[in-house]
Order: C-alpha cells, then sequence, then structure tokens
C-alpha cells in the first residue's frame, strides 16, 4: 500500500511542476488584463462596476432629485403630472420613481406617490 501512494504522489508532483509555468502565465495574463480594463474605449475587454450597473451611480441624476421634491412639495402627485410639470416624457419617470421607492425616499399610493 505504501508503494501505490508513493507512486501517486510522485504522479502528482510531476503533473504539478508541468502545471506551474502555466498557471504563472495565467496570473500574469489575469493582471494584464485588469490593468487594461480602464484604459481605451469600451471594448469587449472593459470590465464593469461591480454590480453589472453601466452609467452613473443611480440616484445621482437631476430628474430623480426633481421628482423627489415635487413629491415632497404636492404629496399625491401621479407619474402623469410629474411628466407635465418636467415636460418630460412619462415612461422615464416609470423607472426614476421605483428606485426612489427602494432606497425609501417616496412611497405609492393607488396611483399618487407621496414622502416616506
Amino acid at each position: 500500500m505504501a508503494d501505490f501512494l508513493d507512486e501517486k504522489r510522485k504522479e502528482i508532483d510531476a503533473r504539478m511542476r508541468e502545471l506551474r509555468p502555466l498557471v504563472d502565465e495565467y496570473q500574469r495574463l489575469e493582471k494584464a488584463a485588469a490593468a487594461l480594463a480602464g484604459v481605451g474605449g469600451a471594448g469587449p475587454s472593459r470590465r464593469r462596476r461591480a454590480g453589472g450597473r453601466r452609467g452613473r451611480p443611480r440616484g445621482t441624476g437631476t430628474r430623480s432629485k426633481q421628482a423627489l421634491e415635487l413629491v415632497r412639495t404636492r404629496p399625491g402627485i401621479t407619474i402623469g403630472e410629474m411628466a407635465d410639470n418636467m415636460k418630460i416624457k412619462a415612461n422615464y419617470l416609470y423607472r426614476v420613481m421605483p428606485a426612489l421607492e427602494a432606497d425609501g425616499q417616496v412611497k405609492k399610493r393607488d396611483r399618487g406617490w407621496y414622502p416616506a
């Protein structure tokens, strides 16, 4: 039994010696890809931020701030009324308002929006 174990250990050690250069090369390439991720245009090698989102961080746009201010000044306002007031299309606000609700800044009741 001891001979079998020694033989297997030697085989494993030999295979590990064969693979070591490939592992080292992989690690170098991984570092190079990470270093190049932020350089140049948006190509297939460019990595996204944590969370997989593109663009600016959520809640930093002026439209969400405008919508929040409207809700604070006119509790119960509908998305259609907000869109008319802001002179934008309502479909944009159908994305903005649920995000504000998820952040705990507003609450929806029936068709109207209220400060949280």
